[in-house]
């Protein structure tokens, strides 16, 4: 006699309904997210929840089914850019001769900048009394004093802890995103002669390259 297959329990269905469902709401956040960024990218007014929804093709209620408030998106879209950023970073490491060094830092520092402005701008605009966004802001700075270290190591390293640290800090002022801003903005450069003023005062600031052992 045949043996007939045993049917497949009903209840199995059930976690991947559910798994479907928390998939589908992770990507309407994640479209939420990119058209909030969008609409700051496209005007410097923070975006309504309105002209949020209508961007990402969703209602309002399903803006605020994915976040409390526009200040829980806001800090959501930070965290994604910050994330974003660093994978950005990261893909230029902190190796080779001086030029090389200065080269890779600038152009990685003045695509972020140039990508993520708009979002710093509406960080710095609307912190107001959030320490969770004043922490963000925080944060991204510190991130960016890491790297200088990292990436000048060898000239820093010639230094005392009061020249180091003065140096380090004169260099994260230069490549402030609106340092950024009004080289591309008010005195309209290319990306690239825009770089190229920043490569030029940083090595000018740097003192000179030790000698390798």
């Amino acid at each position: 006699m045949t043996e007939r297959a045993e049917p497949m329990p009903t209840a199995s269905a059930k976690p991947a309904t559910v798994d479907g469902r928390r998939l589908r709401s992770a990507r309407t956040r994640q479209l939420i997210i990119a058209a909030y960024l969008a609409l700051l990218r496209e005007n410097p007014q923070i975006p309504t929840a309105a002209s949020i929804a209508q961007r990402a093709g969703y209602s309002v209620r399903s803006v605020f089914e994915r976040f409390p408030d526009l200040h829980a998106l806001r800090v959501a879209a930070t965290d994604e850019s910050l994330l974003k950023a660093s994978i950005q970073v990261a893909t230029r490491p902190a190796v080779g001769s001086r030029q090389d060094r200065l080269k890779a830092h600038v152009e990685t520092r003045a695509r972020v900048c140039e990508e993520w402005l708009p979002l710093w701008r509406a960080l710095n605009a609307n912190q107001g009394d959030s320490a969770v966004l004043k922490a963000r802001i925080g944060l991204i700075r510190e991130l960016v004093i890491r790297r200088l270290e990292e990436m000048y190591a060898p000239e820093l390293s010639t230094l005392d802890e009061r020249e180091r640290r003065q140096t380090v800090l004169a260099i994260e002022a230069l490549v402030d995103f609106e340092s950024w801003a009004r080289l591309r903005g008010q005195f309209e450069l290319s990306f690239e002669d825009a770089c190229d003023v920043w490569l030029r005062a940083i090595d000018r600031i740097l003192p000179p390259t030790p000698p390798v052992s």
